[in-house]
């Protein structure tokens, strides 16, 4: 834009037209000063742009206008809309002393670069202090009467978009905190701790919009001291992903009820998932943990590797098996084991912790195996570090569940809290006074009181009993301690699980049961590999 065609003067500036009215801008003129011709189309009495005012023009626009000049930025001229919004302006002052609006729009410096630069500059939907929201820009302007050049200002009021937009964020937040409630409400509030374990996890959204994933976790108390670990992630984001993995997480925590080995039940979700919702599919590994093997028995639908850091640092990874995720159906599942001794620590996480575009998930899951070789301390410290080394932040953009599961070792008076014992039972009619014997001499070892001792001889004598009348060879009790409960198990070869039953009054069997769950904290009963099962009972132990 080349100024010297205006007709609006510079403050010490004066300037006549070709029509001798100031304000009116001259005919334009061609190289030498002669008046261009008209195009022999356009009639002699057509007006051109250059017979009409410019200072009328900016006047009259509904837009905020102003002109300054010089290094300086003084104003030159502001039209009647500025003058409404921000006050009138002395020709001459500067513009940092006299329009406070101008540093809430971060005007000074934008002058600056258009002057330098000779382009124009925009900034957008800034607040000034009058309430309004402003998208303003400067325009450089070429005179040869002003010495520094000039800057056009033109700020468009842009308040009620600025609002609208605001109003429009504020509800999209609301919608994320929404289902981000919902997400963590679908997810365990305070984690079940095992007596053998120590186990801590983190689930953080991905994002900022209000699309959450499926992402879950899950900790179940099976009995007899065996705990269910279950990590999950439905495919998709939305409230749809998480109302799934809602259901789904309800169905592992009832299957996991019927204490079924791993495949098994990942074998039922399989089913499950595919009636829930055929185009969401799902990811999942369900691991159980038996103290008295020290092992991680695990089946995985299409999810990354359970790993594993031994007490030295030194990093495992579980292996096959690994079927398809759930929802697919017509794959049959299988379970593997993985070791977990005293002082290692097995992490069970989602995708969203190793997964980065363009790269291999493989270099991820490395990644992570680095970072978990040098985590020591609690598993909440371990979960923290995790998050940090593998960089996730409260921007990542994909969900993160972890799981992070310790078997810790003991030593000291810890130690004498927790015991085992056992016993084959061969048979006949001295193996149920040979169990009572053997239960009443290894409790009174441990020190527990009469009442007690008493009541854990007579869970031995209907556990055992009940084997040696409806179940097969090899028999084996099993007594076992923790610094919460007295747990007693007694194992056969036959598959058939006890129910409990009323007995009428002339039976003379079918009472054991009923005993049991009488004077018990718990009981249960599960097949084993090898085609037997286990019947156990449990009895916590007071303060």
């Amino acid at each position: 834009m080349n100024f010297t065609r205006w007709s609006a003067r510079l403050p010490g500036t004066q300037r006549r037209t070709a029509r001798g009215t100031e304000g009116s801008v001259p005919a334009a003129r061609g190289e030498h000063g002669q008046q261009p011709e008209r195009p022999a189309d356009v009639a002699e009495d057509v007006p051109s742009l250059e017979d009409f005012s410019v200072r009328e023009l900016l006047g009259r626009l509904p837009g905020l206008v102003a002109l300054v000049y010089g290094p300086e930025h003084r104003i030159a001229y502001v039209n009647e809309a500025y003058a409404t919004a921000f006050g009138p302006r002395t020709p001459g002052a500067t513009v940092a002393a006299t329009c406070p609006e101008a540093e809430d729009l971060g005007l000074p410096p934008l002058m600056d670069q258009v002057l330098r630069s000779g382009k124009p500059r925009t900034v957008k939907a800034r607040r000034a202090r009058d309430g309004g929201s402003y998208t303003v820009t400067c325009l450089p302007v070429d005179s040869p009467r002003v010495d520094g050049g000039a800057v056009l200002v033109h700020a468009a009021d842009v308040t009620d978009h600025a609002e609208a937009a605001e109003r429009l964020r504020a509800s999209e937040r609301k919608h994320r905190e929404t289902a981000v409630t919902l997400q963590r409400s679908l997810l365990p509030q305070d984690l079940e701790q095992p007596d053998d374990l120590r186990i801590a996890a983190t689930y953080q959204p991905g994002g900022t919009d209000a699309a959450v994933g499926g992402d879950w976790y899950d900790v179940i108390t099976l009995g007899a001291g065996r705990t269910a670990l279950v990590i999950g992630d439905v495919m998709g984001r939305g409230v749809r992903a998480a109302a799934v993995m809602g259901q789904l997480r309800t169905a592992v925590r009832a299957y996991a009820r019927l204490d079924l080995p791993p495949h098994e039940v990942l074998q039922l979700l399989d089913g499950l998932a595919a009636e829930i919702d055929a185009s969401q599919i799902a990811t999942c590994v369900y691991a159980v943990h038996d103290p008295n093997e020290g092992r991680l028995v695990y089946a995985s639908a299409g999810h990354l590797p359970i790993l594993v850091r031994d007490e030295d640092g030194t990093v495992r990874q579980a292996d096959d098996p690994t079927g398809p995720p759930l929802g697919t159906g017509g794959w049959l599942h299988t379970s593997g084991s993985i070791a977990l001794p005293p002082g290692s620590t097995a992490v069970l996480y989602t995708d969203g912790l190793v997964e980065r575009r363009r790269e291999d998930i493989d270099e991820g899951v490395a990644a992570l195996a680095r970072a978990l070789s040098g985590a020591s301390g609690t598993p909440q410290v371990v979960c923290d570090r995790l998050l940090r080394s593998l960089g996730v932040t409260a921007d990542h953009d994909d969900d993160v569940a972890v799981l992070v599961v310790q078997h810790p070792s003991r030593e000291g008076t810890d130690a004498e809290l927790f015991h085992n014992a056992a016993l084959e039972l061969l048979g006949g009619i001295e193996a149920a006074p040979r169990a009572r014997a053997f239960a009443s001499g290894v409790l009174s070892s441990w020190r527990f009181p009469v009442e007690l001792r008493d009541l854990g001889v007579l869970a031995t004598s209907e556990l055992v009993g009940n084997s040696l009348q409806h179940g097969t060879p090899p028999m084996r009790l099993r007594l076992r301690r923790t610094d919460r409960r007295l747990i007693i198990e007694v194992t056969d070869g036959d598959d058939h699980l006890p129910r409990r039953r009323r007995a009428e009054t002339e039976d003379e069997a079918g009472r054991g049961i009923s005993i049991i769950a009488t004077i018990a904290s718990s009981w249960g009963s599960r097949r084993t590999p090898g085609g037997g099962k286990a019947v156990w009972c449990e009895f916590a132990l007071k303060d």
